[in-house]
């Protein structure tokens, strides 16, 4: 079971849909035991990164994904994956969830047309159970304007846009983010959700 975790701020019917298409069993839940319970974590975003984080604090989930993480593969998607750092600076200084160090800051490369948004192609980095199978020609699909900064050792791909943008990050262990939407990117997209359900044991 693969929960996809609702706390208000995430684009989580059409995670569930590409889920339900791959074949995963899964459930939108902003559940404590639930969480406790699934095999995988899903956690989507859109929105701010303040709002995010205060949403999960009300929801009193912070501390049970800060534990679950540790046990089971854990996707943090778009906003979620920014929430998985150690901090935030979108309008004001902000802690996140902290299971992978790093900041996340406004891109501000000059002449960038903000907020990024379109297909960029995957340039793989290090070697990731989450890119099995994908060939060199993989382009997701983005939609951001702040990006991570992290040690290249966590950056599994990255694409350029003006710069080099932190595309899909790991912690060599159970936690991935993905900056792009892999359930609207497509074959490649659905490729990497299905290489997360393939790491449920």
């Amino acid at each position: 079971m693969i929960a996809v975790i609702d706390y208000g701020a995430g684009n989580i019917f059409s995670v569930k849909n590409a889920l339900d298409y791959l074949g995963f069993d899964s459930i939108l839940t902003s559940k404590r035991e639930d969480i406790e319970n699934a095999d995988a974590l899903i956690l989507p975003g859109v929105g701010a990164f303040p709002s995010a984080m205060g949403m999960l604090e009300k929801s009193g989930l912070i501390d049970t994904i800060k534990t679950e993480a540790k046990k089971k593969p854990f996707l943090g998607i778009c906003l979620g994956m920014q929430l998985i750092f150690e901090k935030g600076y979108e309008f004001e200084e902000c802690d996140g969830l902290g299971l992978i160090p790093g900041s996340v800051k406004k891109m501000e490369e000059p002449d960038l047309i903000i907020p990024h948004m379109g297909w960029n192609k995957l340039e793989i980095q290090n070697e990731c159970p989450l890119l099995s199978g994908l060939d060199e020609n993989s382009y997701v699909y983005f939609v951001h304007s702040y990006k991570a900064f992290c040690d290249d050792k966590n950056i599994a791909a990255y694409s350029v846009y003006g710069g080099k943008v932190p595309a899909l990050v790991y912690d060599g262990n159970t936690v991935f983010g993905a900056q792009f939407h892999p359930e609207k990117s497509g074959n490649t997209g659905l490729k990497i959700l299905k290489n997360f359900g393939g790491l449920i044991k």
